[in-house]
C-alpha cells in the first residue's frame, strides 16, 4: 500500500542524504524517530525504495533496522537506545561489523543474533532512534508525528485492548525521553504521518 505523504517525505529525505558523504564509518545513517504509531516504519521503508530506485544492485545497498527488535520488553526504552549505541553505531563507526541480539517479545525473551555490516545507507527507525549520544554520526535526523488519539488508536487495532495499559506506560516513558534528548528540536525533518493531513504544511525543514 502506497502512502502519499511517506512518499513525498522520502524523496526528500535522499535527496538531502545524497549530497552529504559517510558520517557512519563508511555508512551514511538515517534515524526516524518519533512517538510510538506515527508512521516510522512506513517512512522507513519508503526511503529505502527511492534510494534503490533507478541504482544497480551493487551501488543501492541500504538496509532498515527497526527499534522494536532491541527493546527488552514494554519497559525497555532507554535499555533499548542505549543497546544501539553500544553494539551497532559504535562498532560501525570504528569501521567493525556491529549488530545486535534480537528480543522475542512473543517470548520475552533474547533471541538470535543479527550481524549488521557496512551498507550505504543505514536506516534506523524507532522511538528513541535519533539519540543524541551519537548525533554525530547521524547524517539525517527525521522526526514523525501525529496526534497522540490517533497513535493510540493505532497501537489498540494492532496489539488489542488488553494492551491499552501498556501503551499510556509506553507513550509517557517516550514522551520523556525526547524532552530529555530534545529530538524534535534536533531533527533536520519533521514529517506529519498521515495521508489525511498531507499538505505543504506538513514537511517543515531548511
Amino acid at each position: 500500500m502506497s502512502h502519499v505523504w511517506a512518499d513525498l517525505a522520502a524523496v526528500d529525505v535522499v535527496r538531502r542524504v545524497r549530497r552529504s558523504g559517510p558520517t557512519l564509518g563508511r555508512n551514511r545513517l538515517v534515524c526516524i524517530d518519533g512517538p510510538a504509531g506515527s508512521g516510522k516504519t512506513t517512512l522507513a521503508s519508503a526511503i529505502a525504495d527511492v534510494w534503490r530506485a533507478g541504482k544497480p544492485a551493487s551501488q543501492s545497498q541500504v538496509r532498515v533496522l527497526h527499534m522494536d527488535d532491541l527493546f527488552p520488553g514494554w519497559q525497555g526504552l532507554r535499555a533499548g537506545v542505549a543497546k544501539v549505541a553500544d553494539t551497532v553505531v559504535g562498532p560501525l563507526g570504528r569501521g567493525e561489523t556491529g549488530g545486535y541480539r534480537r528480543y522475542d517479545w512473543v517470548a520475552d525473551a533474547e533471541a538470535e543474533w543479527v550481524e549488521v555490516r557496512a551498507v550505504d545507507l543505514l536506516v534506523l527507525e524507532g522511538c528513541g532512534s535519533g539519540s543524541a549520544t551519537y548525533a554525530s554520526s547521524v547524517t539525517s535526523l527525521v522526526w514523525v508525528e501525529v496526534p497522540a488519539p490517533v497513535r493510540l488508536a493505532r497501537g489498540i487495532a494492532r496489539d488489542g485492548e488488553d494492551l491499552r495499559h501498556r501503551w499510556l506506560v509506553w507513550m509517557a516513558d517516550e514522551e520523556v525521553l525526547f524532552t530529555d534528548e530534545r529530538t524534535r528540536e534536533r531533527a533536520d525533518l519533521v514529517v506529519v504521518g498521515s495521508d489525511a493531513d498531507v499538505s505543504d504544511a506538513d514537511v517543515a525543514g531548511d
